[in-house]
């Protein structure tokens, strides 16, 4: 790609001159079609992520994410430690599906969706906004001398950052330890719940360094995504790229004379605007998130100067080059089968889930127990039942063959929400049944009408007694 000389970054965006210091980033804010789409979107999730704790279906917080009781919970399902190969499954295919994402349509989730790009553009920055003016009037703002005014202003900010930031950590922990017990802690004395207040308090602190010091670093250095992100694109991904072919030579227009040079005026309007400071006139780049509002400001440009709008725009490398649209390459469609193989068996695992997860074992240590008497022979045998729904269960053990008999020495008939029960119990069979020495027997576990759980086990008793 063309630059002009000078023009090209040797440096990251945040950094000063001589390498040594932050650079504090400015953004302007430029309300085009994009910004409008964006913000309906933010504000959207922004709904959501605050409510979701405090949703209920199925009697069950909406999305719990409780690592100490070692429960979660996704829209009304409960998933306890002993469905974690499921969690492993659709971890895998969630990564999967961002690298497919990330292949077709670069950072967008970046800029879009992200909490730390929303939370921030959407609600933090536009309280500074709000209060110190606009990108000119902050800059200025801080460069000058500490006075009343700009006390009372950086006052006023940093107290409503820390009550959002306060907002935010109640409802990050409520993710963590269920709304119910949020608000336990928020209601009752703080000495009966000093460990989640301090975890609130924690939390706050955490959130208003983000929001307040360290901003776009969180996107360009600590974020992995972003790193990834690198690995993954190629020139038919589409990201939000500058189209230089029509762009270049840039230079400023002068009027009544015919334009013999790009597109582009070079008006910087565009690096006014990143918020993490960058020239996207230099190509992709890692610290690009495709919030897209340097698309805004460049098409705000191309129509007073009655040019087609799009000079920036989301592009691939390969479609600025050749002129030809997206189309779907080999390296999607492998990524594209194999999530898709992801996808159905995590499904068939979900939708054939059991409700009760039964583990049984023939007793260690014992044998067969043969009855003279009444012409039988019995095993020895230990249950686990696990609920893994949201309320209690009273049920039934039943051997699906019908001239088994199922005699207890520990019995429960119900098992707790959550709860585990232990079964210990003799299975009866006539003698005359026995016709290998290793059988295998069946069992279903009922509530009801409704069966939970099928399973089967090993019957062990010499045949031709």
């Amino acid at each position: 790609m063309s630059q002009s000389p000078g023009h090209f970054r040797d440096q990251l965006s945040t950094l000063t001159d001589d390498g040594k210091s932050r650079k504090w980033i400015y953004p302007g804010v430029v309300k085009g079609k994009l910004y409008r789409y964006r913000s309906v979107l933010s504000y959207f999730l922004l709904v959501l992520l605050f409510a979701a704790p405090f949703l209920k279906l199925n009697g069950e917080q909406l999305v719990l994410l409780n690592i100490l009781e070692r429960k979660f919970v996704f829209f009304g399902v409960i998933f306890w430690p002993q469905d974690f190969y499921l969690f492993v499954l659709a971890l895998l295919t969630f990564m999967v599906f961002i690298v497919l994402f990330t292949v077709v349509f670069g950072r967008v989730f970046c800029g879009w969706a992200c909490p730390q790009t929303i939370f921030l553009e959407m609600v933090f920055r536009k309280i500074e906004i709000w209060i110190e003016g606009d990108q000119h009037k902050r800059k200025k703002l801080d460069e000058a001398p500490l006075s009343a005014g700009k006390f009372f202003k950086k006052a006023l900010k940093h107290g409503i950052y820390l009550c959002i930031s306060f907002l935010i950590a109640n409802t990050f922990l409520a993710y963590l330890i269920g709304s119910a017990a949020l608000t336990k802690i928020i209601t009752e004395p703080v000495s009966m719940h000093l460990s989640g207040f301090l975890s609130i308090c924690v939390f706050t602190l955490v959130f208003y360094l983000v929001f307040s010091k360290m901003r776009e670093l969180v996107c360009t250095v600590a974020c992995p995504y972003g790193r990834l992100q690198g690995v993954l694109l190629d020139n038919q991904s589409i990201v939000v790229a500058y189209d230089d072919v029509r762009g270049e030579p840039r230079a400023k227009r002068v009027k009544e004379k015919e334009n013999q040079n790009g597109d582009c005026i070079d008006c910087k309007l565009c690096v006014d605007v990143c918020p993490t400071g960058i020239d996207i006139r230099n190509g992709t780049q890692m610290e690009c998130t495709n919030c897209t509002a340097c698309i805004d400001a460049c098409d705000m440009v191309m129509e007073k100067i009655n040019r087609p709008l799009r000079l920036i725009g989301f592009k691939s490398e390969e479609e600025i080059r050749t002129k030809q649209p997206f189309h779907i390459n080999k390296r999607i469609y492998a990524y594209g089968a194999v999530l898709l193989a992801l996808m159905s068996v995590l499904s068939y695992l979900l939708v054939t889930r059991s409700e009760v997860k039964t583990t049984i074992l023939r007793a260690g240590g014992t044998l067969y127990q043969l009855k003279d008497k009444d012409k039988t022979v019995s095993n020895l045998y230990n249950a686990e039942l696990i609920n893994k729904t949201n309320s209690s269960i009273r049920f039934e053990l039943i051997a699906e063959n019908p001239k088994a008999r199922i005699q207890y020495i520990q019995k429960q008939d119900s098992i707790a929400y959550g709860g585990v029960v232990n079964l210990t119990f003799f299975l009866i069979l006539p003698q005359d049944e026995i016709h290998k020495y290793k059988s295998e027997l069946r069992f279903k576990l009922v509530s009801g009408s409704k069966v939970l759980d099928r399973f089967e086990t090993t019957f062990i008793a010499p045949p031709n007694l």
